[in-house]
């Protein structure tokens, strides 16, 4: 089983683990190879390594990638990657196009790098195991000076803690509960990293949109929404968001990408994205 067998929005089935010993040159950092999974996406144009067990991106992460706009020479920062899945499937659709990849987990970081080389894009991915809310300072140290970033993109935790019990899982916690006021402190990251005129995606739930846009009030315009819905004929799940640092142009909504049709089975549509690889009309800037 593969990232890419059908399943909701958000993370995947367990993939390929490997079978017997750790594969030549397996990074010590991440253990024993039977912690990890070997997973294809966009019909296998990348193979990710991500853990058996804990957080696994999903749909979401392709999601965002294909909201994400790039052009060759650009410079994307991906805050909260985990094991890099979105930065590294922007990098792969935009040659040309240098991406560093944030996240407080050694050991993701350390998978992320290893996605990157497997995947032959270890000359213009690079990750960083850093705190997204690390000082300013820290940032730049690790080659993440302010302004220095075209596109940001991120999915940052969003379950709130006051509302479900968290998992006993650290890492899964990490990556899904958040403190009430996150996304907003992920947001002013943002804006320092990005240079005028720089972008910001996010894909957020639906039911946090008039939250999210309060927070992009402050430093963002040019506000663009694509929400995803579920099924047909229901409210939408998500919402990708893609805003403008210091951007004036009025909000624009989108029409909505639907993931299944009336009978359960994956959209046309979906699909083009989800294994295609085709992009979303906010990438288009």
């Amino acid at each position: 089983m593969s990232a890419e067998t059908r399943a909701p929005a958000g993370e995947a089935p367990p993939g390929d683990v490997f079978p017997g010993e750790a594969p030549a040159g397996w990074p010590a950092a991440l253990g024993t190879a039977d912690a990890w999974t070997d997973d294809a996406v966009l019909n296998g144009r990348l193979r990710l390594l991500q853990p058996r067990r804990g957080h696994r991106f999903g749909h979401d992460a392709v999601l965002l990638a294909a909201a994400t706009p790039g052009r060759a020479g650009e410079h994307a920062v991906d805050l909260g990657a985990g094991v890099g899945a979105a930065g590294l499937l922007l990098a792969a659709r935009v040659p040309g196009l240098r991406a560093s990849l944030v996240e407080i987990e050694p050991a993701l970081a350390v998978a992320a790098t290893e996605n990157a080389r497997r995947n032959g894009l270890g000359d213009r991915v690079d990750a960083v195991a850093l705190d997204v809310e690390a000082a300013s300072d820290v940032f730049a140290a690790a080659g993440l000076a302010p302004g220095g970033a075209d596109r940001v993109l991120t999915n940052p935790p969003f379950n709130d803690h006051r509302r479900l019990s968290a998992s006993p899982d650290p890492e899964r916690r990490r990556a899904h509960v958040a403190a009430a006021d996150l996304t907003a402190r992920w947001i002013a990251v943002a804006a320092r990293l990005l240079r005028p005129g720089g972008t910001l995606t996010l894909i957020h739930p639906a039911d946090r949109l008039g939250d999210l846009l309060a927070q992009l009030d402050r430093g963002f315009g040019a506000i663009a929404v694509l929400p995803i819905h579920g099924k047909p004929e229901r409210p939408a799940i998500r919402v990708l968001v893609r805003a403008e640092k210091g951007g004036r142009a009025p909000l624009a909504l989108w029409p909505g990408l639907v993931l299944t049709d009336a009978a359960g089975l994956p959209s046309a549509e979906a699909e083009a994205v989800l294994r295609g690889g085709a992009t979303l009309p906010l990438a288009a800037s």
